[in-house]
């Protein structure tokens, strides 16, 4: 292997391309000394909401935090069940804890997203007056097919609560991921598509009794100052965080664009190698927020291409049902195996918008000098 070349991909600063002018953004709102919940808020919660293509949008403290408000504002309480899937972050079944609720988990598809094949037959089969919502997650910035969820809603009387953390920017059907449920959840936590430099999120919806429902939620129920109506809790996007995200969100869909052209070096460059990609169709378009292949040595290949200076992550390494805190609490239907294989196999590759095509193809020849030759 003395051949293999090496490189230490390292992630350049996500504010250097446009340092100054997020400077003169952050120093506005010193200068205005209007922290939280102001102006600079009230804009970004317009601009990005306009940019899902939805009429509302309802700045938090966390993505966390915009789906457990989410949750609250539908009614989702004590005794009700949330479908949702197993492999994602463990953050989707705590926040359906949190409302007093439990997750009922559907298995994964291939595209790491719920089975609608499954989905449908549980509905048709085994729904109880339990369930109340559907919680799909666009995992790694790829679309759940949201035509199919949508129906089977409207069918059921369920509502439908996008968990969009990872996928802004989004299609499904040329319409953005969190224009299609009843509300959607978006985090900007730093790393994510469009990350702030902390920790923010935002409720989206085309509801504008929801919406109102949000906004007193977000902080302590007020709809007037001081004055609770509703049980709510401390989730306030503050200014700093909205005034990088407005800078941002003006280069989202060029930095998507980046990363999709990484993405076809990479499905290009790995389609003779034994692991499998990402899938691809024609319908949606996948922003990816991870690039994860899977491999049935992905461990071996991990160890492989940390040697060769090439960092990769495993998002998730356990599905939420095997997870020790999790273990034997909630329901499912139709078996987990794909979920569970899904996370012995994951491996997300390197990608940014800052990430050079020649560094993708230093990754692609150093996967490929892993594999023997046939």
């Amino acid at each position: 292997m003395k051949n293999v070349p090496e490189i230490k991909l390292k992630l350049k600063p996500a504010y250097e391309e446009h340092r100054h002018e997020l400077n003169a953004a952050i120093q506005s709102v010193l200068d205005g000394g209007q922290y939280i919940l102001g102006e600079e808020v009230n804009a970004f919660e317009t601009e990005f909401s306009r940019f899902i293509g939805v009429s509302q949008g309802i700045g938090v403290a966390s993505g966390t935090d915009a789906l457990v408000l989410s949750l609250k504002a539908c009614g989702i309480k004590h005794g009700d069940e949330v479908i949702t899937v197993p492999f994602t972050s463990v953050a989707t079944a705590i926040v359906i804890q949190s409302c007093g609720a439990k997750p009922f988990f559907i298995d994964i598809d291939d595209s790491c997203t719920i089975d609608i094949n499954k989905l449908e037959t549980f509905l048709k089969r085994n729904i109880s007056k339990k369930t109340k919502a559907i919680l799909p997650v666009h995992l790694y910035g790829y679309a759940v097919d949201m035509e199919a969820i949508t129906s089977l809603a409207k069918q059921y009387g369920l509502w439908v609560i996008e968990d969009a953390c990872q996928a802004h920017g989004a299609l499904f059907n040329k319409r953005r991921v969190g224009s299609w449920g009843d509300i959607a959840a978006f985090s900007f936590y730093p790393t994510k598509n469009l990350g702030a430099f902390g920790d923010a999120g935002m409720v989206v919806t085309n509801d504008a009794q929801l919406s109102e429902k949000i906004r007193a939620l977000r902080q302590y129920g007020w709809k007037t100052k001081n004055i609770s109506e509703s049980m709510g809790i401390n989730s306030r996007m503050d200014d700093i965080q909205a005034a990088v995200l407005r800078v941002k969100l003006k280069y989202l869909d060029q930095d998507n664009q980046r990363r999709i052209k990484l993405a076809e070096v990479y499905h290009q460059g790995l389609e003779d190698s034994p692991v499998i990609r990402p899938s691809i169709f024609a319908d949606l378009r996948h922003i990816y927020h991870q690039y994860a292949i899977r491999s049935s040595d992905r461990d071996g290949l991990k160890e492989f291409l940390a040697k060769h200076g090439i960092v990769t992550q495993i998002l998730y390494p356990l599905p939420i049902h095997l997870q020790p805190a999790y273990r034997g609490k909630f329901d499912s239907f139709g078996g987990l195996e794909t979920s569970e294989k899904t996370a012995r196999e994951i491996l997300s590759l390197p990608i940014y918008p800052q990430m050079g095509k020649e560094e993708a193809q230093i990754v692609i020849e150093t996967i490929n000098h892993w594999f023997p030759k046939e």
